[in-house]
């Protein structure tokens, strides 16, 4: 269930919103005149969802590049590393 406040609710309980962020690792949204209008989150929840958002990025390039046949074997690939490192 989101947890949804009041603009003003933050202003007069910082601490306790800051606390459910970090311990529940969850957004309070929040809302101005009756509406959506922000998600405050901890950094750690922040930085977790931009490292999920940039791993499902990449796996779609992936799946992008071998629909196209843009992509080399394992043999090819190990190959490669081999003369890098060497």
């Amino acid at each position: 269930m989101p947890n949804i406040r009041p603009s003003a609710y933050l202003r007069s309980n910082y601490d306790e919103v800051s606390e459910f962020c970090h311990s529940k690792m969850e957004p309070v949204f929040i809302t101005k005149n009756g509406h959506d209008d922000l998600a405050v989150m901890s950094i750690e929840a922040y930085e977790k969802f931009c490292g999920r958002y940039e791993l499902y990025h990449l796996l779609d390039e992936g799946l992008e590049a071998e629909k196209k046949g843009d992509y080399m074997d394992y043999d090819e690939f190990i190959a490669g590393l081999r003369k890098e490192m060497a």
